[in-house]
């Protein structure tokens, strides 16, 4: 299956919450959606409270269509106490690789 829309995001979670914000996104409907081909939870390996993901979509309208979800729209609210400040975000296309867990 093609990506033909995708990011890389970049949160900061509040002093000790890093793994809150990790368990919601092990967690999140995305993983099951579909059209969401890549789904990748990572953290800083010197900051707990740093979280990577990077996603992959078919395309950029079936991300904004899963987004006007409820489930979405709850586990973005489920995060928003936990983050601290605005998620960075960057333009990114996932082409292939390996995750292997």
């Amino acid at each position: 299956m093609n990506v033909g829309h995708g990011f890389h995001a970049t949160m900061t979670a509040r002093p000790g919450q890093g793994g809150a914000v990790v368990d919601l996104l092990l967690h999140a409907p995305s993983l099951t959606h579909p059209d969401c081909v890549v789904f990748l939870v990572g953290r800083s390996a010197t900051d707990a409270d740093t979280v990577h993901v990077t996603e992959g979509w078919t395309s950029a309208g079936a991300h904004s269509a899963f987004f006007a979800t409820g489930e979405a729209r709850a586990l973005v609210a489920a995060l928003q106490p936990l983050l601290a400040g605005e998620s960075v975000y960057t333009d990114e296309l996932p082409v292939g690789g390996k995750a292997a867990f």
